[in-house]
């Protein structure tokens, strides 16, 4: 369960970081666009009131705190199955990596009402309209990695 607990922790804190540095330190917020590498990588503010690509998107505060329990609902949902059995070490990073990055969304609802993403990546030719951020990333490699290796190996 430390492996669990020490990714969670981890990636909890590197999207907190990544999200006060760009958004407040380099001023995302109020500059809105910064080229980094562009196209294959800007930082483009969006303020996200629902999940992936702003589905499920509601200005109402209900919409809000549903999503906010929602998350905390499969968050506590996946840190109970992994406690009940022997899991691998790359089944319990997933985990952990879930868990953190659904902690990191949860407290931008909190804070600011909406998830801070800035992360857009395109290429020539095509502009990616859709932004995300370091918790978005990590639940879905947490997601991908417990539908990929769970029941694989069940040794720490």
């Amino acid at each position: 369960m430390r492996q669990v607990i020490q990714a969670a922790a981890a990636t909890f804190a590197l999207d907190q970081v990544s999200k006060v540095l760009v958004v407040h330190v380099l001023d995302l917020y109020s500059r809105q666009e910064i080229a980094v590498l562009a196209p294959w990588l800007n930082f483009r503010m969006a303020w996200n009131r629902g999940i992936n690509f702003g589905l499920l998107s509601s200005s109402e505060d209900l919409g809000r705190w549903a999503l906010i329990a929602l998350a905390l609902a499969i968050a506590g949902w996946v840190w109970l199955w992994v406690r009940r059995e022997r899991h691998s070490r790359i089944v319990q990073l997933s985990a952990g990596l879930l868990i953190g990055g659904a902690m990191g969304n949860v407290i931008d609802r909190l804070i600011y009402g909406a998830v801070a993403d800035f992360l857009n990546m395109s290429v020539p030719g095509f502009d990616n309209p859709y932004s995300f951020n370091v918790a978005d990333i990590a639940i879905f490699a947490g997601a991908f990695g417990l539908v990929l290796f769970t029941g694989r190996e069940k040794t720490p």
